[in-house]
């Protein structure tokens, strides 16, 4: 058996939200070479030159937008054989002020959209009996930072979240996993990597003494995504330089 097989996403269809920078793209590209059909989903355009780089804009936050995608990929494909749920945003408040628009606009963004695209996926992959969803969350998920409630909050409701749809799913062999970046060098983490101070604390942090880039996150989602994965489910697998394990 040709083992690297086990890793291959041909003939896959993938969509993938937030995928117009950073993280997001990262993954999609890294979908797109190892096979896979993939949609590009985001409010913004970035495009590449491939054939099997779909985009569709979209706003995660209106339900009529994920009903488009969703509908739009089955009708082109098909079927839809993975998921991967990364768009999010962050917003950094004190939380003895933290805005109610703050929290719930963070809210509609990195939990509820990710229930309703779910949801809406897990019908046609419930229907082929087979598919997988991946589910971006965050060091933030096992960790408290600071004067940023409602990130905390979510991405840990977040994880959470997969374990329940793991659980209800993989009887249809929908497997639902939870990829969590540590510090990742994207526009969401700009402002800590300008700060010299900032940035070499948060180094500091890791066991490999560095940041992550996005495309640190390639092959732990090709993994995720393929069936060298498939006894996976229900798991948080971390790329976090070794952040959440580090001790003194």
């Amino acid at each position: 058996m040709n083992y690297l097989e086990k890793f291959s996403l041909l003939n896959k269809i993938a969509i993938v939200t937030g995928a117009a920078q950073g993280n997001g793209f990262a993954i999609a590209k890294g979908l797109l070479g190892a096979g896979a059909t993939v949609y590009f989903i985001d409010i913004l355009k970035q495009e590449i030159s491939d054939p099997k780089a779909k985009y569709i804009i979209a706003d995660v936050i209106k339900k009529e937008d994920l009903e488009r995608v969703v509908n739009q990929v089955y009708q082109e494909q098909g079927r839809i054989d993975i998921l991967v749920n990364n768009a999010g945003i962050t917003i950094s408040e004190p939380s003895e002020s933290y805005s109610q628009e703050s929290w719930d606009k963070t809210y509609r963004v990195n939990l509820k959209a990710v229930f309703q695209l779910s949801q809406m996926v897990a019908k046609h992959m419930i229907g082929q009996k087979s598919g997988v969803i991946i589910n971006i969350t965050s060091l933030g998920a096992e960790q408290g930072f600071p004067n940023n409630p409602a990130y905390v909050a979510f991405k840990g409701g977040l994880k959470q979240l997969s374990k329940a749809l793991a659980n209800d799913w993989a009887k249809y062999n929908i497997r639902v996993n939870n990829l969590m970046p540590g510090y990742i060098k994207t526009n969401m983490t700009q402002k800590s990597w300008n700060d010299p101070v900032l940035r070499t604390k948060r180094q500091k942090k890791t066991m490999l003494g560095r940041w992550g880039e996005p495309d640190d996150l390639v092959g732990p989602a090709i993994f995720l995504a393929s069936d060298a994965s498939s006894y996976i489910t229900g798991h948080d697998l971390y790329v976090d330089g070794g952040w959440l394990a580090k001790g003194l």
